[in-house]
């Protein structure tokens, strides 16, 4: 009996990556309203890290493998002095960002944060900005990173418009990376043949399991997953650089693809191309470092506090009407074992501002829960219902809602009405009140670093959308140094 024998035809690299490699080089950002999200986005985004430096969990994490390393035209950490190898830069700039799960958020059939590829941009951007000064060239602009940024998004947005990793136990990183991968190999002259190259690598790597983010395990990796992607993007992209081959078949190869291996067969669905929907459409973290299923729930909360902050041992039951979405993700009874626990806790996060009248990343810390037993009595007492309607919407592409109802009832036989919050104020359709609160937050986490002059410099910068965008990135880094 003969074996079968496969015939070796390398095959022509899949559609998938040749869409995003000719979107990566060839596509013109015209969209005023995306430069002008992407300048917010990064205000916001830095904010975040910035604010993520009080926690000495994250900033244990921080800085070179080896003590002492001295890197010339190092990459910048925001408010550190630290100077690194690029891909040690995107690591601890990504973590910082998404340390307190409080920039920003994208929702469709899969989730994630677009703006943690800014881990990667940001930190091969300085370094090859300094280095091309140092050369006798022109440096990158911010102009630069607001472009890349804008098809970061773009590409894992897209990629999770009607695709869902997580049904499969994949996490949602593994677009972080693919994005981070496509434009930081643009960024350092990869061609178009070279972007597919790195992509092809990017996929290889498969997902790491969302095992951190649920119940019995949730835990502190996921605040640092995401700049590791962002972070081996960069890695990778310095690999094709250096001349490695890709992989053309990566997703589509029977039998040892990623459409076989880790995705049941299935291939991915794509309902329209890449351009700057995504970017236009980001969803902020205004009000509450939560995870974003449950920012409406916190908001129905902090609006029903006066009501009942004298009555919370008179309250009977709590009932949360929602979407599926955060019933599978973030609805959770019995013990919360770390703050990476409570703050993917709809309950928990619904109990806080409920009982306190707001919800801060301190909330979620061993201190404050030990200190307050009143936010799990309150969690023992609340239902969890599917509202259709909500999650409807929330796939919907001109609603995408995010809906919390909360309605408190009392042993007397009384109740509150019933709160309903369907956008969050980081929400595209909350725009205008959103972007001055927006502001306010960036201007609060620069204080938590800098002297008053520095923050108003820094501000006054970012406020001005042709300033910006005409600044060198090394000299927009040297202001973020402490």
């Amino acid at each position: 009996m003969s074996a079968t024998v496969e015939f070796n035809e390398r095959p022509a690299p899949d559609q998938e990556l040749v869409d995003i490699a000719q979107y990566v080089t060839d596509y013109e950002i015209h969209s005023s309203e995306a430069y002008d999200t992407a300048r917010n986005c990064l205000m916001d985004t830095l904010g975040c890290g910035l604010l993520a430096l009080r926690f000495p969990e994250c900033t244990k994490l921080l800085g070179p493998l080896v003590e002492g390393t001295t890197v010339p035209h190092g990459a910048r950490v925001p408010g550190t002095q630290f100077r690194l190898d690029p891909v040690k830069a995107a690591w601890d700039i990504g973590c910082i960002i998404r340390w307190l799960d409080y920039n920003d958020t994208w929702l469709a059939a899969e989730w994630g944060h677009p703006s943690d590829n800014l881990g990667g941009i940001l930190a091969v951007a300085d370094y090859l900005s300094q280095k091309n000064v140092a050369a006798g060239k022109a440096p990158l602009l911010m102009k630069h990173v607001l472009t890349a940024m804008i098809k970061a998004h773009e590409i894992q947005g897209v990629l999770a418009l009607e695709n869902s990793f997580n049904r499969v136990g994949l996490c949602h990183v593994l677009l972080v990376r693919v994005a981070s991968t496509a434009v930081v190999t643009k960024m350092l002259g990869g061609t178009q043949s070279q972007i597919i190259d790195a992509l092809s690598q990017a996929w290889l790597d498969g997902s790491s399991l969302r095992t951190y983010r649920h119940s019995p395990n949730a835990g502190p990796r996921k605040s640092w997953a995401a700049g590791d992607a962002t972070s081996r993007a960069v890695r990778l992209a310095d690999l094709t650089m250096r001349g490695e081959i890709g992989y053309p078949s990566v997703l589509s190869a029977p039998k040892w693809g990623f459409y076989d291996v880790q995705f049941k067969g299935n291939k991915f669905k794509f309902t329209q191309g890449y351009g700057s929907y995504v970017m236009e459409q980001i969803l902020f973290k205004i009000s509450f470092p939560a995870e974003f299923h449950s920012q409406t729930a916190a908001e129905a909360a902090v609006r029903l506090h006066p009501l009942v902050k004298d009555r919370l041992d008179e309250i009977e039951r709590i009932v949360i009407h929602t979407h599926e979405s955060a019933i599978r993700i973030i609805s959770k009874s019995g013990p919360l074992n770390n703050p990476a626990d409570r703050d993917h806790c709809l309950q928990y996060m619904t109990a806080v501002p409920l009982a306190f009248g707001d919800l801060v990343a301190e909330n979620y810390e061993d201190d404050f829960h030990k200190a307050h037993p009143i936010i799990d009595q309150l969690r023992e007492k609340m239902e969890v219902i599917e509202e259709p309607r909500y999650t409807k919407e929330y796939l919907e592409a001109d609603k995408r809602s995010i809906a919390n109802a909360l309605q408190i009832f009392f042993k007397d036989g009384s109740s509150t009405q019933k709160v309903e919050v369907e956008y969050p104020v980081g929400h595209r359709r909350r725009r205008k009140e959103g972007i001055p609160l927006l502001e306010r937050k960036f201007r609060s986490n620069l204080a938590t670093r800098f002297p008053a002059s520095r923050v108003e410099k820094i501000f006054a910068l970012c406020k001005d959308q042709k300033a910006l965008e005409a600044t060198p990135v090394h000299e927009f880094m040297d202001l973020l140094v402490i």
